[in-house]
């Protein structure tokens, strides 16, 4: 059946598999302190516009999530972020249980507003009893959103002053960023991101790799003995040169960039295809995750011809449901899609 279940149910792209098998019988340094990993770093400095960017290469999105934030705050320091932040609703109490507490602001199409940012601070610092309550120490926001939605660079700027003001971190999860960087409505470059933000990270795991992160720290600001942070995580691959050479070519000729070209391009035909038979989208999302809701009795029938994922229960008797597109995904699969749901009908 066509897949749609998310951007990380097939292995890799072939050219990151055949990096991994060129290299198998070399002999490399582990820990990160191979060629490779170096060669990926310099990669990465030049897409991003800076020569001085500090990079650590994990393993999955959560753990990176975790250790950025853990290394990042002080222990009576919390993370602000949407409540529907992967953080604060997919990731199962992880910066909770590396004893930070999730700050959690509304959500506006998943992303957090520049104003309610700065009345939550000003609460805070005009709390008599601050030293009682915990501070927040560092801003999380995801590009896309957890409901595939953007931040301007506007809105981006406005966030990134606030944070320096009150001289706290503004990290961005970035596991799906090579669709955003895609996505033709957004205005925010990897330069720009790298510029705005303390810390992000370059998302493998959903972007065309076997696995892998890319934890970028900009302003010469990657923690003291980061190795042995991470470590003490448990989070330190002793084959590192796995991460390496995976994000030394996935920043190699712009493989990268077509990954999240060709989602964002089957992600476009989706949409005409529901649009074709009239099923508006739940969330306006303009990168590589659709969201639409079904009435049950079609989601049921759709199943047993297309793979997708839940989302949520609207009611008793619809559900939305979630399309996604990555670097694996086809015309033909899309043109499938509408086969079933012109045979299935409302």
């Amino acid at each position: 059946m066509p897949a749609f279940i998310n951007d990380y149910t097939t292995a890799a792209h072939p050219a990151v598999l055949e990096a991994i098998a060129k290299i198998n019988r070399e002999s490399k340094i582990p820990y990160g302190g191979d060629h490779h990993c170096a060669l990926a770093t310099e990669k990465i400095r030049e897409a991003t516009g800076c020569p001085e960017a500090e990079v650590f290469y994990l393993v999955g999105g959560t753990q990176t999530n975790q250790i950025a934030i853990d290394t990042l705050l002080d222990p009576f320091e919390g993370v602000v972020s949407a409540v529907s932040g992967h953080i604060s609703s997919h990731e199962a109490g992880a910066i909770e249980f590396s004893g930070h507490k999730v700050i959690t602001l509304p959500e506006h199409d998943g992303k957090i507003c520049p104003g309610e940012l700065q009345t939550l601070l000003d609460a805070y610092f005009a709390d008599e009893n601050l030293d009682h309550v915990v501070e927040p120490g560092m801003v999380y926001l995801s590009h896309p959103t957890e409901f595939g939605t953007l931040y301007s660079k506007a809105e981006l700027s406005a966030i990134a002053e606030i944070c320096r003001r009150y001289e706290m971190p503004l990290y961005m999860d970035g596991a799906r960023l090579g669709y955003a960087l895609a996505c033709p409505e957004s205005d925010l470059t990897l330069p720009d991101i790298a510029e705005l933000c303390d810390a992000f990270y370059i998302g493998g795991t959903k972007v065309g790799a076997l696995f892998g992160e890319a934890l970028v720290f900009t302003k010469g600001n990657m923690p003291k003995k980061m190795l042995s942070r991470v470590k003490q995580h448990g989070a330190l691959l002793a084959k590192g040169w796995l991460l390496g050479v995976q994000f030394e070519t996935l920043f190699t000729d712009g493989l990268y960039k077509k990954v999240g070209e060709n989602a964002i391009s089957r992600a476009a035909e989706l949409r005409a295809v529901l649009g074709k038979h009239n099923l508006p989208q739940a969330m306006n999302s303009p990168t590589n995750q659709i969201f639409v809701t079904l009435p049950d009795t079609m989601v049921k029938a759709l199943a047993e011809r297309v793979d997708f994922s839940f989302w949520e229960k609207v009611d008793e008797e619809n559900t939305t449901i979630r399309f996604v597109t990555d670097w694996s995904t086809t015309s033909e699969m899309v043109r499938e899609l509408d086969e079933a749901l012109g045979e299935i009908g409302l």
